[in-house]
């Protein structure tokens, strides 16, 4: 040997990991998955809410910061930029690093983000702190979504993952309730009620941070980074746990095994173009499910305060009372339909929920342009539309975290992620200037029915070109793109959308 000689280059590893993880029973391990790992959902709606609420409170010179109403945008915009940075930065980051590291970071940088809030002094602090705690919530989706995808088994995937990403709403309940209280100066005082708001989520995060350090890093992320040693000790332990929970592990057939050649990194334009040469089809489908749900969720949340108040003459400090049924109807759809994903199948469930959404929502926008409506009808109608409407948006989640090899998971959720904010920053101001003064209703019910079709035809290409992905392995959905399998059938193929 002599000093030049350069390391061997990695060898082959056959794991039946994948297959090992996917045949797992349910058991509380899989409950401490949900719980630790869910909860960025709910601080993301807890945020968004939270904000909403204060918005009017900071303006007054009794809140210790006096910003003006013009100013008041400023903390949404800001927050939304840091979920962007976020999300890019820490999906790069969890592809190479792993995940459990990345969902520690990412809720401490949170933490730190919004509880500093609550102590700000002035505008320009106040939004330095909403813009980290923005890029935490950016980082815990990539995450988090990857982790989870990980380690529940095929069978409960799609379920799970949908009703976490409902639970959103279970936190923009919990920011909506709160701040009936805290914000209620004739029981807090204005000064501090604001502040306290900004803790809420805090000390929600103490508790969970506690639950994540027992989640395991996923094997499947070990295997194909080069730790293979480390995944089985991972996959042992995991398996010890669930028999100790009383859960019976089946034999898993030899048949299973994947092959491996591990990569610690996979360059970023290496990335790019495999997500959007190979997978070109299944980035058209995911960008086409996000963008659409995004529109609509954003069209009709960024103006619902403005419709009750212009259109049906609702007192604004009754708006958080409609808010609530409308919350809960966005809980339940996820919940309730959520398995429907895994048994009827993902493209069915997908153009259902879309296409039911969008024609509650035609419906909508007939009757509300015939004045035909009141302010409960119309939220009547509204929650009826978004029962489907959350759980299809919570399957545009499901469906990018899912289709994309596990080596570029992260920066996938993190590219549409993208994606979709902006498609919702859009909606958002211009369903604003639809609604105007209130003096004409013609143009926001034309907006509504724009908002259907999307979600039309958001359903229509997710049934032509969805993947049915329901009780497979990731493995199955898409090779790992260290997989020998899958370089033998892309140099066969030419495309990696010829996988199955």
């Amino acid at each position: 040997m002599t000093a030049a000689t350069h390391s061997a280059p990695p060898e082959a590893v056959r794991s039946l990991i994948p297959a090992r993880l996917d045949r797992l029973p349910w058991t509380r391990f899989h409950w401490m998955v949900v719980v630790g790992l869910g909860v960025s959902w709910i601080l993301d709606g807890l945020e968004i809410q939270l904000v909403a609420n204060v918005g009017s409170v900071l303006t007054e010179p009794a809140s210790g910061l006096g910003i003006a109403p013009a100013e008041v945008g400023l903390l949404a915009s800001v927050y939304l930029v840091g979920q962007v940075v976020g999300a890019l930065v820490f999906g790069r980051l969890t592809d190479r690093l792993g995940r459990r590291r990345l969902f520690i970071l990412t809720l401490v940088i949170y933490l730190v983000g919004s509880g500093l809030g609550g102590l700000s002094w002035n505008l320009g602090s106040f939004l330095v702190f909403r813009f980290v705690a923005g890029m935490g919530i950016g980082g815990e989706y990539t995450a988090i979504n990857s982790a989870i995808d990980e380690l529940i088994p095929a069978h409960f995937r799609g379920r799970v993952d949908i009703a976490v990403n409902g639970t959103y709403w279970a936190g923009a309940l919990i920011g909506s309730l709160g701040a009936l209280v805290l914000l209620n100066p004739d029981l807090v005082p204005i000064f501090w009620g604001w502040r306290i708001c900004f803790f809420i989520g805090p000390v929600l995060g103490l508790v969970i941070i506690y639950i994540r350090r027992h989640i395991p890093e996923s094997p499947r992320w070990q295997l194909t980074h080069g730790y293979a040693q480390e995944a089985e000790a991972t996959i042992d332990g995991i398996e010890e746990t669930v028999r100790a929970q009383g859960g019976e592990l089946s034999t898993v057939d030899d048949s299973k095994a994947i092959e491996v050649v591990p990569e610690r990194s996979i360059p970023i334009l290496r990335v790019g173009k495999i997500m959007f040469t190979e997978y070109r089809r299944r980035a058209v489908l995911g960008g086409t499910m996000m963008i659409t749900q995004s529109f609509l969720y954003n069209a009709i949340f960024f103006s619902y305060a403005l419709v009750l108040t212009n259109f049906f003459d609702v007192p604004s400090g009754r708006v958080p009372l409609y808010f609530i049924p409308f919350a809960l109807g966005n809980l339940l759809g996820p919940l309730c339909l959520g398995h429907l994903f895994d048994v009827w199948g993902r493209r069915r469930m997908i153009l259902l929920t879309y296409g039911l959404a969008a024609g509650v929502l035609a419906l909508a926008a007939v009757l509300f342009n015939a004045g035909a409506l009141t302010a409960v009808t119309q939220t009547i109608l509204w929650c009826v539309c978004f029962f489907f409407a959350s759980a299809g948006a919570s399957s545009a989640y499901l469906t990018v975290s899912e289709i994309f090899p596990l080596e570029l998971r992260g920066q996938a959720i993190a590219f549409f992620f993208c994606i979709a904010q902006l498609s919702g920053a859009v909606a958002a101001a211009l369903y604003a200037a639809l609604v105007g003064e209130g003096d004409s209703r013609g143009p926001l019910a034309a907006g509504y029915a724009l908002g259907a079709a999307f979600m039309l035809a958001g359903g229509l290409v997710a049934w032509f070109i969805g993947v049915d992905a329901e009780r497979r392995s990731l493995e199955d959905i898409a090779d790992p793109l260290t997989s020998t399998r899958r370089r033998g059938a892309v140099r066969a193929t030419g495309a990696s959308d010829n996988i199955r």
